[in-house]
């Protein structure tokens, strides 16, 4: 156990990839996902304001429902140019989205929003480039076609079968699975959520 939980902590997603993130450093937690629907990005708005925006969002969500607590919300966006790629809709939604990174650095970015019991809102993102490798459609289709894609963002998993696509990471690798661990962690003990554990 790296980190030992004072204090009540609820994770309002529930994305089994950042629950593990949590998860591997001994952090106690309570999920509570959130059942805001997701807006469309309002026009001129910046990928990484949107994120957060959604964050607070799905924290806000959360926190109305129990406060008291500290509460934390997330949202991943892939930007490709100034396109927002978000969860597929369905197969050929996937097939467009991961064909229109090949070759190509595209940007993962994360929002989050804690919550604190008194309601204070703190906002941060992180942003990962990412390069895609170049290769065959059919490849591509086979890919989609083992069903990974459809519930993440830009429609690929970095930590599943879609990890072949990845040519080189800049950044937190963590962010691009859901959750920029080492900032969330910072905040969390800066907030005395965790303390350090005993091993």
């Amino acid at each position: 156990m790296i980190f030992k939980t004072m204090k009540p902590f609820i994770l309002a997603s529930g994305s089994p990839r950042r629950k593990e993130l949590l998860e591997n450093t001994g952090i106690v937690f309570t999920i509570h996902p959130s059942t805001e629907a997701e807006p469309e990005p309002q026009q001129g708005q910046l990928p990484e304001e949107y994120a957060k925006s959604l964050a607070q969002a799905k924290a806000e969500s959360i926190f109305s429902q129990m406060p008291g607590n500290y509460v934390l919300g997330a949202d991943t966006v892939v930007v490709e140019g100034q396109n927002i790629l978000g969860k597929p809709t369905d197969k050929n939604d996937a097939l467009r989205m991961v064909s229109s990174l090949l070759g190509k650095t595209h940007k993962v970015i994360t929002g989050c929003a804690i919550i604190t019991p008194d309601g204070e809102i703190n906002k941060f993102h992180a942003i990962t480039e990412v390069d895609f490798i170049n290769c065959d459609t059919k490849i591509i289709e086979a890919y989609v076609a083992t069903g990974e894609s459809y519930d993440k963002a830009g429609a690929y998993a970095i930590q599943g079968k879609g990890a072949f696509l990845v040519k080189e990471v800049r950044g937190s690798y963590s962010n691009v699975v859901g959750l920029p661990l080492a900032k969330v962690i910072e905040t969390l003990v800066s907030y005395g959520v965790i303390v350090p554990g005993d091993g």
